[in-house]
């Protein structure tokens, strides 16, 4: 899936992020989210998953977006 087809949902894609280099949460067509993060070490996820961390912020502006 190709980053144009999913929905941001945080970061205006300018100032200090730029476009496409900070913390961000996108909806897909299907209704799910792809988070984009740092990678986190907390734990080693089961094969075919991964951890990232974001600010709590950026999940706060999320559901601003979603309208929850």
């Amino acid at each position: 899936m190709a980053r144009e087809e999913l929905t941001r949902l945080t970061g205006s894609g300018a100032g200090e992020c730029k476009k496409n280099d900070c913390p961000n949460i996108y909806r897909t067509v299907e209704g799910n989210f792809v988070v984009q993060g740092a990678v986190s070490r907390t734990f080693q996820p089961p094969f075919g998953e991964g951890l990232v961390e974001i600010p709590e912020a950026t999940l706060r502006e999320a559901f601003r977006a979603l309208g929850w």
